[in-house]
């Protein structure tokens, strides 16, 4: 049907229903499975999938599957089986580590170890590009009619798992002059991805010369550090020192992209820091929730150079992981720039984990 949704647009709708706590259908090869956000249960949808029957199972990462002392068979994840007399306090406790210290012991919990795991990994993806928490509730379903004509979002496994992971194309939007303290000769451009995805933005200094590295740096939203002033980390000062020098120089370019968090979002990000005050230190925070050290994506950052006409760039970071990514994905970076800037007694430990755990050059 000429009119109907495409993948991408299927995949939106998804995460918009698993934001709302509405169940979406993963099928692949004649399997198909109801999968709901844990984090968005309530207790009148977690009877209706009782009342199906089948195994109801709760998907979890291996980060959030060792901290519950859970079995991971599967490697990446663990699918533990939900009893039938399971709370939707119960799940929600262990798919979110607020309360792990109060109550850490949840089990014992039985997981299981035959068959694939496939739908599951992929129900834990999408809820992860949703920013919710990495917990996704899975129960096969043997047919759609036994749905009782529920018009629900489906998605096929194999489109899914490969729109997940592909490099997203960025349109430009609108460009326009921006005056700054840091530069009277300030340009700002939109990108918006064509996946649906929130829009990102270059900051461009002067009139840098394209046929020159540039001076750049990608910077990450950070609402906290950038508008709040925050002294838990060393992101305002960074974005600043940044924006100073290049003016200070006559050109470059800051890209800011809209992966709040290192890409988890600003909900989830707040429960890591809630995870740091009871003592966890910003890595231990973000695996008990579930979530990788970093899930950004700086191949945004690459994609937003070369659509600028950029080839060659000196940037600034003192993330090596950085520098890295932009020499596999088209981009030269002749020189990297540290930007040491933002150090406080509130945010020493979080630096040095930065440097002991993610590489950072500090």
């Amino acid at each position: 049907m000429p009119l109907g949704p495409t993948i991408v647009e299927l995949i939106n709708r998804a995460r918009a229903d698993l934001r709302l706590g509405v169940p979406v259908l993963l099928g692949d090869q004649g399997r198909v499975a109801l999968v709901l956000a844990a984090e968005m249960l309530t207790p009148e949808r977690l009877a209706e999938l009782h009342a199906l029957g089948g195994d109801l199972v709760l998907a979890l990462t291996r980060h959030r599957a060792d901290t519950l002392k859970a079995r991971a068979y599967d490697g990446d994840l663990a699918r533990v089986m939900v009893p039938k007399d399971a709370s939707v306090d119960w799940l929600r406790a262990l798919a979110d580590p607020a309360d792990d210290l109060r109550v850490p012991m949840k089990g014992p919990l039985q997981t299981a170890r035959d068959g694939s795991a496939d739908l599951h990994r992929a129900a834990l993806a999408l809820t992860k590009s949703a920013q919710l928490l990495p917990a996704a509730l899975v129960l096969p379903v043997g047919s759609r009619a036994a749905l009782a004509g529920a018009v629900l979002t489906e998605l096929p496994l194999a489109g899914l798992r490969s729109q997940l992971t592909r490099e997203t194309p960025l349109a430009p939007v609108v460009s326009a002059r921006l005056p700054m303290a840091a530069s009277q000769a300030g340009r700002v451009h939109i990108f918006r991805p064509r996946d649906g995805g929130v829009e990102h933005y270059a900051i461009e200094i002067g009139r840098p010369d394209r046929a020159q590295p540039v001076l750049a740096r990608l910077h990450s939203a950070c609402f906290t550090g950038d508008v709040l002033g925050s002294l838990k980390c060393d992101c305002g000062p960074q974005l600043r020192a940044a924006l100073a020098q290049m003016g200070a120089e006559g050109a470059g370019v800051l890209l800011y992209l809209n992966q709040e968090g290192r890409g988890i979002g600003l909900a989830n990000k707040m429960r890591a820091y809630s995870l740091q005050d009871q003592g966890f230190d910003t890595v231990e925070a973000n695996h008990r929730l579930g979530f990788e050290d970093d899930e950004r994506d700086f191949r945004i950052g690459a994609a937003l150079l070369r659509e600028m006409g950029f080839a060659q760039v000196r940037l600034m970071t003192n993330n090596p992981r950085k520098v890295t990514m932009l020499n596999e994905h088209g981009l030269q970076v002749v020189e990297r720039v540290p930007l040491q800037v933002g150090a406080t007694d509130e945010n020493r430990a979080y630096l040095a984990t930065k440097a002991a755990k993610s590489g950072h050059l500090l």
